[in-house]
């Protein structure tokens, strides 16, 4: 198992994502004679999980049944151990789209955090490419570091743990990307500049204040930076239902003598699209920029 290669069978140290029904799940690192307790019952590691297909529906010891699902950086973000605010999907996808990622491309990123963003770029890098990521918290770089190397993709990847914004990332002139998330990000671009390529390359800052923004693009383009722009991501969800409504009475028309009103308690069912009252708006600001040729 690894989150960046598929593989069909679960084995002894894997990590798994349980599937309990009702959107919830759980991550379970697979241990030979080791068990799981659920609402369902027990999961036994050798007997129920070791040598199965990822996908098996497996029963627990109480009757009820659970999916055993092979780990995604889509799953992850969503059963991580939060050690901090993270990024979710709908502004990830946002960001490896405008930082044109790819397989073999080296990437720059502060602060690591939980790890949410890490494994989707990891996902889009592998199998050629590398990621330089730097957090500042001792604890917390230290535990990325262990679920790196748990979920295989530890080759992947080197973690710092230092302050960018003083000592920047440790490369030079080698990422085709760099992103940021960080309480002061204009205080880093000088140091991502020199991070990223000379033949050019994208950056991206996260701020969840417009202050932020407002900083960090003054810090862009005073470092070189061109094409600055900033995005809201904002995911709105329609819900599609049938509605049955009456048929309008327009009332005698002796004038037309072929038209054939519909009686008076007639109606039809309709399908229409309602968007919900309340839903998750701002997360934060995403400006992209682009560092100008040497």
């Amino acid at each position: 198992m690894s989150f960046v290669e598929y593989s069909e069978c679960i084995q002894d140290g894997d990590v798994v994502i349980v599937f309990l029904g009702h959107e919830s799940m759980m991550p379970l690192q697979v241990q030979k004679g080791a068990q799981t307790q659920t609402r369902y019952g027990a999961i036994r590691h050798s007997s129920d999980l070791i040598g199965r297909r990822f996908g098996s529906k497996v029963t627990c010891s109480k009757g009820g049944w659970v999916y055993v699902l092979h780990p995604t950086p889509e799953l992850w973000t969503v059963n991580l151990p939060h050690r901090t605010q993270i990024l979710y999907s709908t502004d990830i996808a946002t960001i490896t789209l405008m930082l044109d990622l790819k397989p073999g491309a080296v990437v720059c990123e502060s602060g690591t955090g939980s790890g949410s963003l890490s494994h989707a770029i990891l996902r889009t890098i592998a199998p050629t490419g590398h990621l330089h990521t730097v957090e500042f918290h001792a604890e917390r770089s230290q535990k990325v570091q262990e679920e790196f190397r748990r979920h295989r993709v530890g080759h992947l990847v080197t973690v710092r743990n230092q302050d960018v914004c003083r000592q920047g990332f440790g490369v030079e002139g080698v990422a085709d990307a760099v992103f940021l998330d960080i309480p002061s990000p204009w205080e880093a671009i000088v140091h991502a500049k020199t991070a990223i390529k000379r033949q050019g390359g994208r950056l991206c800052s996260f701020s969840p204040c417009i202050e932020q923004v407002q900083r960090s693009c003054e810090a862009l383009q005073a470092a070189g930076f061109c094409e600055l722009s900033t995005v809201e991501v904002l995911l709105r969800v329609h819900e599609a239902r049938s509605v049955t409504m009456a048929l309008p009475d327009f009332g005698p028309q002796e004038d037309h003598a072929h038209f054939n009103p519909a009686p008076s308690n007639a109606t039809a069912t309709l399908k229409t699209a309602t968007p919900p009252r309340e839903m998750a708006a701002h997360t934060g600001y995403l400006t992209f920029a682009t560092k100008e040729r040497e």
